[in-house]
């Protein structure tokens, strides 16, 4: 537990914090499902719109630091190329 004022503080902070953190990854997966249902069901349209909303999310998700940069290219990578894959 903490003793120090400033230990307490941080603990609210990073209470805080992960809060939020888990609300954009919350939001960001809800995002990467509708992308992967729109995949399943086989419409490169509807698959494409939803990875043109989801990819924002995602590489403002890398810039808070709630994901590695790297990670949401590769994520995104790999759904371009599902999407391409069904658009054929």
């Amino acid at each position: 537990m903490a003793n120090t004022k400033s230990a307490k503080k941080k603990t609210r902070v990073i209470a805080r914090r992960t809060e939020i953190n888990k609300n954009r990854r919350s939001g960001m997966r809800t995002y990467i499902r509708k992308v992967e249902e729109a995949i399943a069901s086989g419409d490169g349209n509807a698959a494409r719109d939803a990875l043109r909303a989801a990819e924002p999310q995602m590489m403002r998700a890398s810039q808070k630091g709630v994901l590695h940069k790297k990670t949401a290219s590769r994520k995104i990578s790999r759904l371009t190329h599902q999407i391409a894959k069904i658009s054929k």
